[in-house]
Parts: C-alpha cells; sequence; structure tokens
C-alpha cells in the first residue's frame, strides 16, 4: 500500500495520465489512485462467463489507451480473482507496451503464492525488464514473509539510465519525507537477513512452497467434492484460478445463505479465500455451497 501511494504521488506530479485498472482489482486501488490526484479509467479483465481471462478485451483496451497511460497490472495471483495471464499471453502484452509507449505499474503482492515459484510468479516483471522497459513495481512481502503487522514491501522504479535514476530518486526522497519520513526498521531487518543468508533463503522458499502447494491441494479436494455432492454447475475455475483467492462464482444471494446459514464468511462478490479452506472443513464448506446453489432465489 505504501509502495503504491509513493509512487503514485510521483506520477501524478510528472506524469499526470489517466490510470488503467483491471476490472476488477483489489478495492483500495481506487482510493489509493483518487487520493493521489489522479482519475483511473477500466479494462475488461475478469470473464464471467468462463470464470477465466478476457485476454482479448484486457489486450484491445491497451491497444486503444493513449500512449503514456499509467497500466496498473497484477503481477501474479490477481487479486480477487485468481486469473493471471500465460506466458505467452505476457509476451503479447509486452509488445502492446512497447507500440503504445503504456507505462507498466506492477504490483506484486502474492509472490511464490501462485505457482510456489518465485521467479515463475515474477515472470511479468522479468520479462519487461529484459525488453527494456521504464516501469514501477510496488512489492508487499507482508503474506509471503508472514510480516502483516510491519506491512514491509518495497517499491521499484526502473529508469532508462542512471541520470533518469537519479532524478527519480531525489523527487521520491522528497515525497517519502513528506508523507512518512522514515518506515520501520524491524521488519525490512527481518526480510534482509533471510534473503542474504543463504541457508535461511533456502528454508523460506522450501516453506513457501509448502504453503502454495497446501493451497493447490485444497482447490482440488473443494472442486472433488463439489463434483461429488452433485452440486449445480461447473467448478473447474476453482482450480484453474491461483493463488490465495478463489472467484466462485457465486451471486450475492447464495453468498447470503453462506454467510447466514452456514457461517461461512466471503466477500459477497463471491471471493473466497483459499487459505482458509483446510482438510477439516472443505466436506463442510462444499456442502454449504451445494445448499447455496439449489436454494438462493
Amino acid at each position: 500500500t505504501g509502495g503504491l501511494r509513493v509512487a503514485l504521488e510521483f506520477l501524478a506530479e510528472h506524469i499526470p495520465a489517466k490510470v488503467y485498472i483491471p476490472n476488477p482489482t483489489w478495492s483500495n486501488h481506487l482510493q489509493i489512485i483518487e487520493r493521489s490526484g489522479l482519475r483511473y479509467v477500466e479494462y475488461p479483465y475478469y470473464d464471467p462467463k468462463t470464470r477465466g481471462l478476457n485476454f482479448q478485451g484486457f489486450k484491445r483496451a491497451l491497444e486503444n489507451a493513449n500512449p503514456g497511460s499509467i497500466i496498473l497490472l497484477h503481477a501474479c495471483a490477481h487479486n480477487p480473482t485468481g486469473v493471471d495471464p500465460t506466458q505467452e499471453q505476457w509476451r503479447e502484452l509486452v509488445n502492446v507496451f512497447k507500440e503504445r509507449r503504456l507505462v507498466p505499474y506492477f504490483g506484486s503482492a502474492y509472490q511464490s503464492f501462485a505457482t510456489g515459484d518465485l521467479y515463475r510468479d515474477a515472470y511479468p516483471i522479468r520479462l519487461f525488464l529484459a525488453e527494456g522497459l521504464q516501469m514501477v513495481v510496488a512489492q508487499s512481502l507482508a503474506k509471503n514473509f508472514g510480516l502483516y503487522g510491519e506491512r514491509t514491501g518495497a517499491l521499484h522504479i526502473v529508469c532508462r539510465s542512471k541520470e533518469i535514476r537519479d532524478k527519480v530518486l531525489s523527487q521520491v526522497r522528497l515525497i517519502i519525507r513528506a508523507m512518512y519520513s522514515n518506515p520501520p526498521i524491524h521488519g525490512a531487518r527481518v526480510v534482509d537477513r533471510i534473503l542474504n543468508n543463504p541457508t535461511y533463503f533456502a528454508e523460506w522458499k522450501a516453506e513457501l512452497k509448502v504453503v502454495s502447494e497446501r493451497i493447490i491441494r485444497m482447490r482440488k479436494l473443494l472442486k472433488d467434492e463439489l463434483i461429488a455432492l452433485g452440486t449445480p454447475g461447473t467448478w473447474d475455475h476453482i482450480v484453474n484460478q491461483i493463488g490465495m483467492f478463489s472467484y466462485t462464482g457465486l451471486t450475492p444471494q447464495q453468498c447470503e445463505i453462506l454467510i447466514n446459514k452456514h457461517h461461512v464468511y466471503l466477500i459477497k462478490n463471491g471471493r473466497i479465500s483459499m487459505a482458509g479452506v483446510n482438510s477439516k472443513n472443505v466436506s463442510y464448506l462444499a456442502r454449504a455451497i451445494k445448499d447455496a446453489v439449489e436454494n438462493a432465489k
């Protein structure tokens, strides 16, 4: 959140263009953009019919965006849908960014929670870097380091030259000085110790893999339970989506039944946290979803 706000303040001052955001996106994006003095427009992203990516709509919106537009992108494990472009699709998109001279702004909040691999989850960022694009990356370490209370993260601004970098850094420092002056140091020191110690780094990567693989297993278990119960509808999207969340496709009325009758708590757009699903409650969750699907008016 902090990195997003600092960079948007910088962009509002120096590149006051429209910010294109996916529909849907993390709800706080809207407030952060507005409070930074910028305007946003939505681009097509999620297709409710397929419960997957509307890639052609996404790509078409970028092709029609004005040069210099700021494009907000989720690096991996899109929140709230759990739907990401494939690597092939990212390669198509990077060409549009170059042709239209668009400004990529990556948010990376769930690195390693999509595939269990730090490097695969950073693929689009590394691709855009290799293609020579200047870009912004706001990186949260709150989730993958378990530092929720510290809200540790990093802001990266990739520049074309050292001269541009020095100018950008001086302006960003002025924004930070007026906004919060100095960040808390405890979380940063924890991250520094882990990343710069080969033993700790290896342990951390192994633990991330355990976490992400457990979530993937829960997706398969939930899908299998729903099918075994004969729940109306198709549930492939549960396993096709990735990351901590699933956009279930449940309606607000169905969500109300889950919340009020079964005490299964989720957002009324149908998003559930897959991290809250485990082997002991997955059967109960599946039965509750079946009831909601069959009985919602």
